[in-house]
C-alpha cells in the first residue's frame, strides 16, 4: 500500500475541504493519506512516504504571508498561525527521490490572480532544484468562499489520478 502525506495551510478552510477531498481520491484507489496542517506537520518526514502533497489558498497572487493570515483571521477565517506553508518549506528537508504534487485555491483561474501552488512549486525549484511534475487549482468563491460547485468533486478525482501515477497505473 502507497502512502501518501498532505501538508497545507488553509484560512478559511477551504483548502482544508479540497485537501481532504484529494485524500478522499487516493484512498479510493489503495493509498492511505493523512492530512496535516502546517503548524503540526513534521519537519523530519516519514519514512516510507511515497508520495507528498502541498496545498495553500492563494494570497496577493501567491503564498500567504503574516499578513494575509492576519487579516483573513480577522475576516473569519480559521487560524491565525504564526507560520505557514512557507515557512514549513524553509525548515523541512524533502528527499530528491520523494514525488511531490501541489496545489492551491483560487478565486480566479487568470494569470492575474496567480497561484500559490506555482509558489510552492517555484519555491521547490530554488531550494531543491526539482521540478514538481502535478500542479491543481480548486476555485473558491470569494475571498472566504465557499468552494465553487464541483471543486470536491474535482479534488477528489485529481487525488485518484495522483493515486494512479504514484502506483505506476495510467491516470484516469
Amino acid at each position: 500500500m502507497n502512502t501518501a502525506l498532505i501538508v497545507i495551510e488553509s484560512c478559511s478552510g477551504n483548502t482544508r475541504l479540497i485537501a481532504e477531498a484529494v485524500a478522499a481520491g487516493l484512498k479510493d484507489g489503495g493509498t492511505d493519506a493523512r492530512v496535516f496542517d502546517v503548524a503540526q506537520a513534521p519537519t523530519a518526514l516519514p519514512a516510507g512516504i511515497d508520495l507528498l502533497i502541498l496545498g495553500a489558498p492563494t494570497h496577493n497572487r501567491g503564498l500567504p504571508t503574516a499578513a494575509t493570515r492576519a487579516q483573513a483571521h480577522r475576516q473569519g477565517g480559521t487560524t491565525a498561525s504564526s507560520g505557514g506553508m512557507r515557512e514549513w518549506l524553509a525548515r523541512t528537508a524533502i528527499p530528491a527521490a520523494l514525488p511531490v504534487a501541489v496545489f492551491d485555491t483560487v478565486t480566479s483561474r487568470t494569470w492575474l490572480s496567480g497561484s500559490a501552488a506555482e509558489a510552492i512549486a517555484k519555491a521547490l525549484r530554488r531550494g531543491r532544484g526539482r521540478d514538481t511534475a502535478v500542479v491543481g487549482s480548486f476555485l473558491v468563491q470569494g475571498q472566504s468562499g465557499p468552494l465553487a460547485d464541483g471543486e470536491e468533486t474535482s479534488a477528489r478525482a485529481w487525488g485518484r489520478a495522483l493515486e494512479d501515477s504514484t502506483s505506476g497505473r495510467s491516470a484516469r
